[in-house]
């Protein structure tokens, strides 16, 4: 844990210096900390900020921590440098993915237990309700879009509610890809329009096809279909075990902020592991 909070705290404090960002002079923790207590947070302790703040605090690494409400006061001001900050990642990852292949899911999260979705305030409206299909079962929350690259690192990433199917998910992926890239995806995204469109752009997008569908590949291009897509799987896996059973926000804002976290936690755990 050492190294990586380390890491974290330079690769933050590096970016702000790099964008010009500096922290007001009178502020007790600068950005760079506020940015590395939240991120150790979703990596380390189930984005639980008062936990993290105790722990780098009485360690040392960050002597001049805020109190909890101060600290989440600060780290709601910021959401704008967590983007930038996932962006700086998506570009190295994709420089760093010569063969240019991706790979597209979903991840649903849950908000709430189905039991408790009457009293639910985060959400609330039967959009958010949406079906795991692999597991026969409904959820309440949101969709995580995801696309990954040939090393499971995360380069785009959005959120839509549970209702939402993966071919209407499909239409706000930005695809800032160099030409000649390849995307692989499931039978939940076949969808001959979109696919056509993104051909024209030089991007090669190669869904599972369906049983009846009247563009079928060939055998050896579908072994690597399925070879492929277990890559956005096992990131989707390395997701799951950082996110708690719940995760406590009193806000809608606040709970997409730390599922954000746990995406970039996600990140950064593939680049340095748990050291």
């Amino acid at each position: 844990m050492d190294l990586t909070i380390a890491a974290v705290y330079t690769i933050c404090d590096d970016l702000l210096i790099s964008l010009g960002h500096q922290t007001h002079p009178q502020a007790q923790m600068t950005d760079a900390e506020v940015m590395t207590t939240a991120i150790i947070a979703a990596q380390y302790f189930g984005g639980n900020h008062q936990k993290a703040c105790s722990v780098l605090k009485t360690t040392g690494y960050i002597p001049n921590m805020l109190g909890h409400s101060r600290y989440n006061r600060r780290l709601h001001r910021i959401p704008h440098l967590f983007q930038i900050l996932f962006e700086y990642f998506a570009q190295i990852s994709k420089s760093n993915n010569p063969n240019g292949i991706y790979a597209i899911d979903t991840y649903p999260v849950a908000v709430c237990d189905n039991i408790r979705i009457s009293r639910c305030r985060l959400y609330q409206g039967e959009e958010w309700r949406g079906k795991i299909a692999s597991k026969r079962r409904h959820f309440y929350g949101l969709k995580v879009h995801l696309m990954v690259t040939e090393s499971g690192q995360i380069v785009e990433v959005f959120f839509t509610p549970g209702k939402w199917n993966d071919v209407k998910g499909m239409r706000y992926f930005p695809y800032d890809l160099a030409q000649g890239s390849a995307v692989f995806a499931d039978k939940a995204y076949c969808n001959y329009g979109i696919e056509d469109a993104l051909k024209e752009a030089g991007i090669d997008f190669r869904p599972l096809r369906p049983k009846n569908a009247k563009r079928q590949f060939p055998p050896w291009e579908v072994y690597l279909q399925h070879f492929h897509r277990k890559r956005v799987e096992v990131t989707n896996s390395l997701i799951a075990q950082l996110l708690p059973k719940s995760i406590h926000a009193v806000t809608a804002t606040g709970f997409e902020l730390k599922l954000f976290l746990f995406i970039i936690a996600t990140n950064i755990k593939q680049l340095y592991g748990d050291r």
